[in-house]
């Protein structure tokens, strides 16, 4: 391809989308640039501090399991407060706890402060995607979402390299750098986004209501359509997570060093950061109900084959695979959660969404463990492939059933049996939705648990109706 062709991709891959997206876009990549808890936590508890590796696990889980907490919460408060006062609160309250976490030396304060930096810098997320929704088109939201998939591992890819420098020099100087890139993220997110939360009085309400319909949490576990797409995205990314849970205990346990392990899953980094944006080229107009399918069948067995994995090339080829099905499903399924969520309760969806994802990091690190230390990595591979399939075989039941506006607005194009796609109603009746104006304030069996009280409309769904 020459270089005027690799020039017009480019462009037309960034036109057409919104200012407030760029500053939005801006705020994730500098927050992923400050990105030094999640990848340096473990070394600094271990080899800075002393403890032991059960401690820095147990930590780790605390960390997820702040996340988890702050999933519902954020999406709650991205739908009765707005987007940006969450983002507002969520990024503050990380900037805090986060250089807390540096100077705090007691081990019980050490877990306390770690769980609420889970479940501040997590509260962010369902706001961020509410409000990427809120302001891009229909038909460019896979386009974005991608986008902005590619700056969070661009960014991680660049805090990882530089946090290992600066942790030779100092931790904690590491946990102040963190804070002040998330309090600059609050600063980008006061002086240049504001609140694109749609009127609840001229937003759309959930498929079949009407547009004063509350959406509250009950609302949204009794959805079994959506329910379902969580349900599925739990168990795709519960087999993505194995690439930093199962996957560096296993290539220890085959005799392989850390330095082998950072190489192999250097190329998810590297994959992503150069592939992205063309791979989301070849997807954008594309049949999503595909796209979901082989992505988790990517996934399953891309993980699969590390069961055959015998050297650090081969690792690196298997890591190949199911990166392209990270790639593809990232902003696939994004799109499909914003696509079913109804504007005034873009929160509380992608709150509900968001959960499936830090479930997964919670259960991914036990149940990894488990498999490998009782029945062996073989093992752990061959549920990878077994999951990845059953999620590509949801996929392909559920997507079949869902009407033509849900199934053709994903992607932005018709749906595989032709039929017309139908815009998004609560954009079109939004002010300011979809163009540059940001419409006036008025992005791994929980889930089954969670699907099955939406089904049954049961007393607990109705309890949380009014949250």
């Amino acid at each position: 391809m020459s270089v005027s062709a690799l020039r017009r991709a480019a462009r037309e891959t960034v036109s057409g989308l919104p200012r407030e997206f760029w500053w939005l876009w801006t705020s994730t990549l500098v927050n992923r640039l400050g990105a030094f808890v999640a990848t340096f936590m473990a070394l600094y508890l271990t080899l800075d501090r002393g403890y032991s590796a059960s401690y820095a696990g147990l930590v780790a889980s605390l960390h997820g399991l702040g996340g988890v907490v702050s999933s519902l919460g954020g999406g709650v408060m991205a739908d009765r407060l707005g987007r940006r006062p969450t983002l507002l609160v969520a990024q503050a309250s990380t900037a805090v706890f986060v250089a807390l976490l540096g100077f705090v030396r007691d081990p019980v304060s050490i877990a306390a402060v770690a769980f609420l930096v889970g479940m501040a810098s997590n509260a962010s997320r369902p706001a961020v995607q509410a409000m990427m929704a809120d302001i891009v088109r229909p038909e460019d939201r896979v386009r974005a979402f991608s986008l902005n998939y590619w700056a969070i591992n661009l960014g991680f890819a660049v805090s990882s390299m530089a946090a290992g420098f600066i942790a030779e020099f100092s931790y904690r100087a590491g946990f102040l750098i963190e804070a002040g890139m998330t309090l600059a993220c609050a600063l980008v997110v006061f002086l240049k986004l504001p609140e694109s939360r749609p009127d609840k009085a001229h937003g759309s309400g959930a498929p079949g209501g009407g547009a004063s319909e509350r959406v509250g949490l009950g609302t949204v576990l009794r959805d079994r359509r959506f329910m379902a797409v969580v349900g599925l995205s739990f168990l795709v990314a519960l087999v993505f997570q194995q690439g930093s849970v199962g996957l560096p205990v296993a290539m220890g346990r085959a005799g392989f060093t850390p330095a082998d392990y950072g190489f192999a899953i250097a190329v998810n980094g590297v994959l992503i950061v150069a592939l992205q944006i063309p791979v989301t080229r070849f997807i954008e107009h594309r049949d999503p109900r595909r796209l979901l399918v082989v992505s988790s069948l990517l996934a399953g067995y891309g993980f699969g084959l590390t069961a055959f994995a015998g050297s650090v090339g081969v690792f690196a080829l298997t890591v190949c695979v199911w990166t392209i099905g990270e790639m593809v499903n990232a902003p696939t399924q994004t799109g499909l959660v914003v696509r079913l969520s109804p504007a005034h309760g873009r929160g509380r969806y992608q709150g509900v969404y968001t959960l499936s994802w830090s479930l997964a990091a919670l259960i991914a690190p036990l149940m990894s463990g488990a498999v490998i230390d009782r029945l062996g990595a073989a093992w752990l591979w061959g549920m990878c492939a077994v999951v990845g399939t059953a999620a590509g075989v949801g996929y392909g039941v559920l997507m079949r059933r869902l009407p033509a506006e849900g199934v053709g607005g994903v992607g932005g194009v018709k749906d595989a049996a032709g039929l017309k796609d139908v815009a998004d109603s609560e954009d079109a009746a939004v002010p300011g939705a979809g163009a540059s104006a940001v419409a006036p304030a008025a992005a791994r069996p929980a889930s089954v648990s969670t699907a099955a009280v939406a089904a049954s409309g049961s007393a607990t769904a109705a309890e949380v109706d009014a949250v």
